[in-house]
């Protein structure tokens, strides 16, 4: 299962449980959500959306499944420069996804 989490303000750090964010409950407002497959794909048939997707995969997991066509490639899932990486813009929708086969 791919899970794809839409992060609205890139500039915003916080606290949470991980379980209350995985099922929508309760994220703070216009900060996190999980959203699914067919969310993005009407995302990016939306022209007015501006969405930016970021894989957070490793290389080995990219190189076996591949990539969603124009993400941007992180090169840690958590060790990235978020001034040089994220579009300077704060209120861009911002889409970060990773897989965990295992």
């Amino acid at each position: 299962m791919l899970a794809v989490t839409l992060l609205t303000t890139a500039a915003s750090c916080f606290a949470f449980d991980l379980g209350k964010f995985i099922t929508n409950d309760p994220a703070p407002p216009d900060k996190f959500k999980v959203i699914h497959i067919a969310d993005l794909q009407g995302m990016l048939a939306n022209l007015n959306s501006h969405v930016e997707i970021y894989d957070a995969n490793g290389w080995g997991l990219r190189s076996r499944v591949g990539i969603i066509p124009g993400a941007h490639l992180l090169s840690s899932d958590d060790r990235y420069d978020v001034a040089g990486t994220l579009p300077p813009n704060r209120n861009a929708n911002l889409v970060f996804y990773c897989a965990d086969t295992l």
